[in-house]
């Protein structure tokens, strides 16, 4: 499902995408601000999220702390995306799509060097403007 389908069925999107974004120092250097602007587009698109909600939190690390296979390259960036529980497999699907392509399109990271977690946790496992995540109002729909 799009967003503007899901805007046609009247709902709007506040999730808490919070986003980690691991690579070497100097890959993460260059390409941060594309990386951030290319997922960021992702999840707006996939999970209906306001374009003003970004959470995204880079761990850059050097060569000796950041070990990966031989066929990757130094360019090689792990994405770690967690959200409430509760989104279609369809939509979590779109979601890693859209980052793919558009950090290859718009930052010239391959898959081959992109790996995508999503961890889903219960809205009562959160804390969130001062209160457990289960007990905000909330003016969007996650199980979408």
């Amino acid at each position: 499902m799009r967003m503007r389908d899901i805007q046609m069925l009247g709902y709007t999107a506040d999730t808490m995408a919070q986003i980690k974004i691991y690579g070497l120092k100097a890959s993460l250097s260059e390409n941060g601000e594309a990386l951030s602007l290319a997922i960021h587009s992702a999840v707006i698109e996939a999970l209906a999220y306001p374009e003003e909600k970004k959470f995204h939190r880079f761990l850059p690390l050097d060569k000796g702390e950041f070990v990966y296979p031989s066929d990757r390259s130094e360019s090689y960036t792990i994405i770690e995306i967690s959200i409430f529980e509760g989104r279609s497999v369809e939509i979590k699907k779109q979601l890693i799509n859209l980052i793919y392509e558009n950090v290859d399109r718009d930052v010239g990271i391959k898959p081959q060097d992109v790996e995508i977690t999503i961890f889903e946790t219960p809205r009562h496992n959160w804390g969130i403007r001062g209160k457990p995540g289960d007990e905000l109002s909330l003016d969007y729909k996650v199980d979408v």
